[in-house]
């Protein structure tokens, strides 16, 4: 098995969604990582990923950033995790904000939790069990300190069949991350893979083949290209990102 691949390309959803994230063609940048039983592995790749593509584009291409910084993302308040103060500073300083502090990491259960003792009122009620929306991540990233987070273990009937059984209870889970970002939400999700041939049996039928014959644990994860460039840019719209924005209902050539 290869140890570490990655693949860019466009990327299809049915979804109808109509928002100011989603997209009905995009780009993502998809990496696996062989012999890892570890989420801890695969949040290190993202970290790495998210920070020195960020520091390249910074250092390659300041010019343009600054544009957007002063047009489209003026100043904002950032807090100061460590010293508990509140200060104005440019998106472009916020950007190497993230570079000086430690993402935060939470569970899936301490994210439901955290989501219910907020005062604020949400349209999705957050219940465990229930997918993460919009609203709630970007609740998590505020709590947090508007500093990237990483959520993980994931219930069990909210992921996709390959991701790895973390075979605990009685709230079974699986090896799953989402990294949640400022002003955006979802980044990057991710996961262990199930390699077990067993524990795919009674999922899918058609998958077991690529198992049939032996497997090593792996793990992997895709981010979304416009979603970081909406990120490091400021733009609020995803649709202003990419040169032809195709989303539900309207696929312009």
């Amino acid at each position: 098995a290869f140890t570490h691949v990655f693949a860019f390309g466009p990327t299809f959803r049915a979804e109808n969604s109509q928002s100011r994230r989603h997209l009905a063609e995009f780009y993502m940048v998809e990496a696996e990582l062989s012999f890892t039983e570890s989420l801890q592995d695969i949040m290190q790749v993202m970290e790495d990923l998210f920070k020195t593509v960020t520091s390249t584009v910074l250092s390659k291409c300041p010019r343009d950033v600054e544009l957007f910084h002063n047009y489209i993302a003026p100043a904002q308040k950032v807090i100061n995790v460590t010293e508990k103060t509140c200060s104005p500073l440019t998106h472009f300083g916020l950007l190497f904000f993230f570079f000086v502090f430690l993402s935060c990491r939470i569970s899936y259960n301490e994210a439901v939790e955290i989501l219910k003792q907020a005062s604020q009122t949400f349209t999705f009620k957050p219940e465990w069990g229930c997918d993460l929306q919009t609203e709630h991540e970007k609740y998590l990233v505020k709590h947090c300190g508007e500093v990237p987070v990483f959520v993980i273990n994931y219930p069990y009937e909210l992921k996709p069949f390959y991701m790895r059984d973390n075979e605990d209870g009685p709230q079974h889970t699986v090896a799953a991350v989402d990294l949640l970002i400022p002003g955006v939400g979802e980044l990057c999700g991710g996961s262990l893979r199930e390699e077990r041939l067993p524990f795919l049996q009674s999922r899918l039928q058609r998958y077991l083949d690529l198992r049939k014959y032996g497997s090593v644990p792996h793990g992997g994860f895709g981010m979304g290209f416009e979603r970081y460039l909406q990120y490091i840019l400021g733009v609020d719209n995803i649709k202003d990102v990419i040169p032809f924005p195709r989303f539900s209902h309207s696929c312009l050539l």
